[in-house]
């Protein structure tokens, strides 16, 4: 009896102290624009921040997203970013945001993110979106969500499950996917 006591103790402990929760964590600053500067003082989610006194507004802005991205070979789709890579002013914001030009009849393959919901909206083209919830009675089943969308349709991606988009049309469809984490 004392031993099943202690699996079951053990299991929930280990349950509610679980290390596999991601997430970004909490802005320790109003803003923590990234600098390559090891001489600076403070250290923010594995970036460098400058004194905010020396901050710029041009920290906090990016342009492109109105041109499509780079073109990855071979699997039909282009893709550009906004992260904290390319608008430092997004560091400790949870944000980052990305455009994808689907080509006709292409899939965006099965992926997750392990840090991120994604809220996705349709700019042009139709495509099939869905993701799935793993039915917690049998770990081989899951339930599909999923939708055809079009021109200013939103759809949610919950974080950490796998989703997926396909072009079903016959043009180039664009979304963007708005992120709350600065590295989904």
């Amino acid at each position: 009896m004392s031993m099943c006591w202690f699996i079951t103790t053990l299991s929930v402990t280990a349950f509610f102290s679980s290390p596999a929760y991601a997430y970004d964590p909490n802005p320790l600053q109003e803003i923590c624009v990234p600098v390559n500067d090891s001489k600076t003082a403070v250290f923010v989610n594995g970036k460098i921040c400058k004194d905010p006194k020396l901050a710029k507004a041009d920290d906090f802005f990016a342009s492109g997203l109105n041109v499509s991205g780079n073109a990855v070979p071979g699997f039909g789709f282009a893709i550009k970013t906004v992260d904290v890579n390319n608008m430092p002013g997004l560091n400790t914001l949870g944000i980052s945001i990305i455009r994808v030009d689907l080509e006709p009849q292409h899939p965006f393959a099965l992926h997750t993110h392990p840090r991120a919901s994604a809220l996705m909206t349709i700019l042009e083209g139709t495509l099939y979106a869905g993701f799935f919830v793993p039915d917690a009675a049998n770990f081989f089943k899951s339930h599909l969500f999923s939708k055809i969308l079009n021109p200013r349709d939103v759809f949610v991606y919950p974080q950490g499950l796998i989703h997926f988009v396909y072009n079903v049309g016959h043009k180039k469809a664009t979304f963007l996917a708005s992120l709350n984490s600065q590295n989904p």
